[in-house]
């Protein structure tokens, strides 16, 4: 993680210098400037501005970021990077990780404290210390004041290439043994660089800003612990979370989204609303009380009722299946670790991490046609993941969990049509909640099934698709199933979070593992692809992810309530109950509060509820046969008729509007 391996030509000169002693820099704007070999990107940024060069904070010299204090030694292009670049971000961080480091060396003490592992985050830093005592929340605040001492220093940060043994001796030398398990397990060929600043230095593959004094935005979050290298059989090590931006102003937008997300953080909303709990009798297992289960409800029979228009059918497979199914799709070879195992009469069965396998039990049944496929198979299927303890969190990190899941079953030449359907379909339901998104293409990662050439034909049919539909998209090399290459939805929420949510993956392998079957119209048989899809992802994580998308106050459609009943008195809870009865009866899920309290804490708690609509009644709507209307969103309360409202609603509701 903190290796590093470089040219030797990069930083030694190794390539032969021009006979003038000069070479060529292409820079962005495809303008060239002479500069001696040898310069490093920060004299030559200076060279065509002193402001450049001044505001640097790292380079990218012929497509690889790097120090700015990096030698060019031939004829490159080189970009430099500005605090506002998105490739500045992470240099900051991963700077401010080590600024972190230090200031814990100085106020802990050097020998006491030894140093795991530091790095950048999406959203910040972090860094893992195994420290004599536990480094509390409330300690912080003193290690970020230190922090901005050494940051007031502007020490210079230095890198220095080093070999196995000079990078061993280094560290063997001050005792920190995690560095030396890190450098020691590394492959014989590597090559190491060290940071220097101050009298700190650490193992690491950079880039760095050139100076502390460069970090000025920064705050620690958090401490919590996290296994060395995220092994549960190796020791806890102290996490201290914080974050980093380039300008201050920058720095308390996120913490202002950061409180925000505290007050939506779907497990505080989940028990006040009463929508799930967990229990130590099944850690990571969510345990749906009744509003919760209307949610869950609602969001399968949207996604239900969305794909059976669209030409599926709905399937169930068993829970547990026999080892030998795991071990004919590959589960068990490359996914076993993460499976719960079972025994019946003496064979060993597997619960399911995923619903594939038995569809492709399903599809085999029979015998297929070319006029029988596409076949699309819909399953919500419960599976089952183990996670360690330490990973788990809420809904969105649990131990089982609902699959919206899909086998679409085709023939080479439907591969594009079909893909195209799931995007429009994905497309149509992600509209429906608000959410915008992002694509991701994840390509075939090192622990994979099947040949070179069907890789190759999967990446480039998934690539085609997106291209021919002018659909933007980012590259995520080696990130694909073992099975097959994917695209990727990332959602984004209310608070402009990112969240990996629906995916496509185009599957070679499986069809032939499973030897399935279709007679062609030339009467032979022909194997089919299989495409893998889901909308939700997991069922569980998306209600998660709404909950705090909408800070439980869910729209109409998914409300557990949508409408409270409040009687201005005791006199009208009769009246209170008819109209109860006749929402309940429309199909709308209604209550009445008739719990002799004030009107005032009726109305609070009901608001506390985030129940959509507050019906009031009382003498006058009991004559007029109408009700008193207050929305969640609304201080406003005006006068309707029953009826008149009861079709109101249930249009919002048809229409599922936001």
């Amino acid at each position: 993680m903190f290796r590093f391996s470089v040219p030797d030509d990069l930083n030694s000169g190794g390539f032969a210098a021009p006979a003038d002693g000069r070479i060529a820099v292409t820079l962005p704007d495809g303008s060239v400037k002479r500069v001696p070999a040898g310069a490093s990107a920060l004299e030559i940024a200076r060279s065509v501005n002193l402001s450049l060069g001044k505001n640097a904070v790292a380079a990218r010299l012929d497509g690889r970021l790097v120090d700015l204090s990096t030698p060019v030694c031939a004829d490159a292009e080189l970009g430099i990077l500005l605090p506002d670049d998105a490739d500045s971000l992470p240099v900051l961080r991963l700077s401010a990780a080590h600024l972190l480091a230090q200031a814990v060396k100085r106020l802990y003490g050097e020998a006491a404290v030894k140093l795991g592992i530091g790095l950048a985050t999406a959203d910040g830093f972090y860094y893992d210390f195994d420290t004599p005592n536990a480094i509390r929340s409330e300690d912080l605040p003193a290690i970020e004041r230190e922090m901005r001492r050494i940051a007031a220093e502007n020490l210079s940060i230095r890198r220095r290439a080093a070999s196995r043994e000079e990078a061993l001796a280094h560290f063997q030398e001050r005792g920190e043994a995690y560095k030396v398990e890190m450098i020691e397990d590394a492959p014989e060929s590597e090559s190491f660089s060290l940071y220097d600043q101050g009298e700190f230095t650490d193992l690491d593959r950079g880039p760095h800003l050139p100076s502390t004094g460069r970090l000025k935005a920064f705050k620690l979050l958090s401490a919590a612990g996290a296994y060395w290298r995220g092994d549960s059989d190796k020791p806890v090590l102290q996490r201290i979370y914080g974050t980093a931006f380039a300008r201050k102003e920058q720095l308390d937008g996120h913490l202002v989204m950061l409180e925000e997300a505290k007050k939506r953080d779907h497990r505080k909303l989940g028990r006040e609303l009463k929508l799930f709990m967990f229990s130590d009798e099944a850690p990571g297992m969510p345990f749906y009380l009744p509003n919760g289960m209307t949610l869950r409800t609602e969001l399968e029979s949207f996604s239900r009722g969305a794909q059976l228009r669209g030409g599926y059918r709905e399937v169930r497979s068993p829970f547990m299946m026999n080892r030998r199914l795991w071990e004919e799709s590959g589960h068990w070879d490359h996914y076993k670790d993460n499976m719960y195992f079972s025994e019946v009469d003496d064979e060993a069965f597997a619960l399911k991490p995923m619903n594939c396998p038995g569809h492709m039990l399903m599809y085999k049944n029979e015998l297929r046609s070319y006029r029988d496929l596409p076949i699309r198979l819909m399953e919500f299927g419960q599976v089952h993941r183990h996670e360690y303890s330490g990973a788990l969190s809420g809904m969105m990190r649990v131990r089982t969990f609902c699959q919206d899941d899909a086998h679409l079953f085709v023939r080479p030449g439907q591969i594009a049509e079909e893909i195209g359907g799931v995007m429009d379909l994905i497309d149509e339901m992600y509209r429906v909640f608000g959410f915008d998104y992002r694509l991701e293409l994840s390509t075939r990662p090192a622990d994979s099934m099947g040949s070179d050439e069907l890789w190759t034909e999967a990446e480039n049919a998934l690539r085609g698709v997106l291209e021919d539909r002018g659909a933007a998209y980012r590259l995520n090399e080696g990130d694909g199933a073992f099975y097959g290459p994917k695209i990727d939805y990332h959602v984004l929420d209310a608070l402009g979070r990112s969240w990996q949510c629906g995916t496509i993956q185009l599957d070679f392998q499986m069809p032939e593992k499973f030897d399935l079957t279709y007679i062609g119209e030339d009467g032979a048989k022909h194997r089919p692809v299989v495409i893998h899809r889901a909308i939700y992802g997991s069922i569980d994580r998306f209600l998660g992810i709404l909950t705090e998308h909408y800070a439980g106050a869910f729209p109409l459609w998914l409300a557990p309530v949508q409408v409270r009943v409040l009687p201005v008195s005791a006199h009208y809870d009769d009246y209170a109950y008819d109209v109860r009865k006749r929402l309940r009866g429309a199909g709308l899920r209604a209550e009445a509060d008739v719990s002799g309290n004030k009107l005032g804490y009726k109305m609070r708690t009901a608001q506390q509820e985030k129940v959509p609509y507050i019906f009031v009644v009382g003498e006058k709507e009991k004559l007029a046969d109408s009700v008193n209307v207050r929305r969640y969103d609304d201080g406003q309360q005006v006068p309707a008729g029953l009826e008149e409202m009861i079709g109101e609603l249930l249009e919002t509701v048809r229409k599922r509007e936001r």
